[in-house]
């Protein structure tokens, strides 16, 4: 009877067991069990099962374990409270990649009939009936560039996993602005009339596009920080000039160095490998590889997200690529204990994770303005902040982006929200161990790595390379940024720093410490910190700064910050001041203006703004110039100008010390290790070994 009994238990325990482990194959069917050895097809079978098993109690766990393979997916997966204590995950490290598009048999390309190469007839141009597959929607190319919306991506052909690029011209780089005949509407002062600008153009080989169908332009028109791209309505060819069918924010400029422009989705200009072009009213796309053996060819399609997580706790995402969408990879919000883990995101048309809401895209082209938050998107949330910003994203808590990368995207890595800017509640939402890189094929400036919004989140141990614009972009009070390898950024831009934020004096409280910034372009006016438009309250010690931009720190007017135990090393400025608030951006401190609408939006001068930052509650009696700024114990190596800007403004301490060294040239953080903590006393106090990526990791 006993052995009866604990044959019954041990049963009964079998096949609790077995529920709560779920399984799926690409070579599975939806009618088996979702059992090892009868999985189910689709993951959102999988999802549907594991709720039955729940069984209404949300606390109770269940697994969804991917067995190897791709998983198309063609509509979003939603994960509610219900979904809570699930983990979705690769069962023992085997490859699970979720796709958003489609995967093209080689059979179906062919060296096309209709298309040449007229610069190298050496190269093949290939070409995929698309409409013959099935395959209708080939996206839209919009305006995408500074004050536009986030979104969706185009539709975008991999080959061999790696992304290809519009035909274009040049190939590479890009040219600078001719003559502007015509600025056209400027929407930044308030013309939306949207009436585009007349550009005159030197190149022979312009003209020949006058035929195109639906040629673009894109680059930097007025503003180094501000890129943009717009369709090209006409070229008259005995002038030669180019008519654009749109303003841009600022109007269109020429002159200055970063004033430059490429020619994008011209049939005429497929010429190189890696460029592709589809023909919409024929369906076909057309191609040049840039491979000698294709063994791969995806064209996206997903427009939305794959995951759109919302209300939930303790939901895990493990092991698993996202890959060939035209939109992100996962949104969240009022989630709770979330972990992203050991996660790719790759060949993605936007970015790879937004934690909080957004905002619909805005149906005006404009700097700022309010619009309707909504969960799955980005959208117009930059313009929204600007004129809202206290706005809670509802990012929740306690979530974690862990041991992941994002690469090859379209519009940026993680858009992390959460706390409170009104009560300094804390998000503790948190980016760690991840690598970023190459993630602005579409959208550049202002599309960082991160972008920390809310109260309390962090971005640490974390590795950025290879952006044009800014690397970690920051709104809201008391982030930390630590531990991180930042390298190569602001590859682009004119007047944007590595870390930035700017133009909200309440915005304080971050801590900026133990990082390694390098090797960011000195030929415009680049900073790897950048406190812009008075921006305050920032506390920066115990960094590296190696040839990290023409003005290493870049404090714009504000007050408060801290600049302790850095060392600032080959640089052609060290730290730069300024007294803007009594010259060009007084308009700013105006009575009712911009700083006392934000600073009374925060209740600037009351618990806990007053007890956390005891210096807010009497800004405005000196808010014209810097005050209460502490630069002291940094040692400046080999830098031309050690500070700029009076004295007092950056409470320049003579603790602060300055030296010529003959230093050896490096590349990397090892190298510099290797090389320079020996010849620079002071060095081997810093934890140089704990910066950057914590852990080798499966990319």
């Amino acid at each position: 009877m006993i052995k009866l009994l604990s044959c019954i238990v041990f049963l009964l325990w079998g096949n609790i067991a077995l529920c709560q482990e779920i399984y799926v194959s690409p070579t599975g069917r939806d009618t088996g069990k979702g059992t090892f050895k009868s999985p189910y097809k689709s993951l959102e079978k999988a999802l549907l099962k594991a709720v039955e098993v729940k069984g209404g109690d949300p606390n109770k766990k269940v697994d969804i374990r991917l067995r190897e393979g791709v998983y198309h997916v063609q509509n979003t997966m939603q994960l509610k409270e219900h979904h809570s204590h699930i983990t979705i995950k690769a069962y023992q490290d085997e490859e699970v990649v979720l796709s958003g598009g489609i995967s093209i048999p080689i059979r179906h390309l062919s060296v096309s009939d209709n298309v040449s190469n007229p610069k190298n007839r050496s190269l093949s141009v290939y070409e995929i009936n698309l409409r013959a597959l099935g395959v209708r929607n080939y996206g839209k190319l919009r305006n995408v560039g500074f004050s536009r919306p986030y979104g969706p991506a185009w539709g975008e052909l991999f080959i061999n996993k790696k992304a290809m690029h519009l035909a274009r011209w040049p190939n590479t780089g890009m040219v600078p602005m001719g003559k502007v005949l015509e600025k056209g509407a400027v929407p930044r002062e308030d013309d939306f009339s949207d009436r585009g600008g007349v550009i005159k153009y030197d190149s022979l080989r312009i003209s020949n596009w006058a035929k195109e169908k639906n040629a673009w332009m894109s680059g930097y028109f007025m503003h180094g920080y501000a890129d943009d791209m717009v369709r090209i309505s006409s070229i008259d060819t005995l002038e030669k000039t180019i008519s654009t069918a749109s303003a841009t924010l600022y109007g269109y400029g020429n002159g200055k160095p970063w004033q430059k422009w490429y020619g994008v989705n011209i049939l005429t200009e497929l010429d190189a490998p890696g460029e592709y072009y589809i023909d919409e009213e024929e369906g076909i796309l057309y191609f040049i590889s840039d491979v000698d053996k294709i063994s791969s060819v995806e064209f996206s399609i997903l427009e939305d997200p794959f995951f759109q997580i919302e209300g939930a706790e303790n939901i895990t995402i493990k092991g698993i690529s996202f890959q060939n969408s035209r939109g992100m990879g996962i949104a969240m919000a009022n989630t709770h204990g979330v972990t992203i883990d050991a996660c790719s995101f790759k060949n993605l048309g936007s970015l790879g994770i937004a934690v909080g809401k957004g905002i619909e895209a805005f149906t005006e082209y404009r700097h700022e303005g309010t619009g309707r938050a909504k969960t799955g998107v980005v959208g117009s949330l930059l313009q929204h902040l600007y004129s809202n910003t206290t706005f809670n994203r509802e990012g929740g808590s306690n979530n974690r982006i862990i041991n992941s990368t994002f690469s090859q995207l379209g519009a940026g890595g993680v858009s992390l929200g959460g706390g409170n800017r009104i009560t300094l509640e804390e998000g503790n939402n948190i980016v760690e161990n991840c690598l970023f890189y190459d993630i602005n094929r579409v959208e550049k400036s202002y599309r960082p790595a991160v972008h920390l919004t809310g109260v309390g989140n962090k971005v640490i141990h974390s590795e950025m390379y290879d952006l044009p614009s800014v690397a970690i972009l920051m709104h809201g009070n008391n982030h930390t940024i630590e531990y991180n390898y930042i390298h190569e950024v602001c590859l682009e831009v004119e007047d944007m720093g590595a870390i930035y934020y700017g133009r909200d004096p309440s915005e304080r409280g971050t801590v900026v410490r133990y990082n390694y910034i390098a090797n960011i372009p000195d030929v415009y006016n680049t900073s790897a910190v950048y406190h812009d438009d008075a921006a305050c309250g920032l506390i920066v010690t115990d960094n590296v700064f190696y040839k990290a931009g023409k003005l290493n720190v870049l404090i714009g007017g504000g007050s408060d910050n801290i600049y302790k135990n850095n060392f600032f090393i080959e640089g052609k400025v060290g730290v730069r001041t300024g007294n803007r608030l009594q010259t060009w951006a007084k308009w700013v401190l105006d009575e009712g203006g911009l700083f006392e609408k934000r600073m009374e939006a925060v209740n600037y001068d009351q618990s806990p703004y007053v007890d956390q930052y005891p210096t807010l509650k009497t800004y405005f009696e000196k808010a014209e110039i810097p005050t209460g700024n502490v630069v002291s114990e940094n040692a400046f190596i080999n830098v031309n100008e050690v500070y700029v800007g009076k004295k007092e403004w950056l409470g320049f301490s003579d603790s602060n010390f300055s030296a010529l060294k003959n230093l050896p040239e490096v590349k990397t953080k090892q190298e510099f290790m290797d090389l320079m903590v020996e010849k620079i006393p002071g060095l081997e106090n810093l934890p140089l070994k704990s910066i950057g990526l914590k852990t080798k990791f499966k990319y």
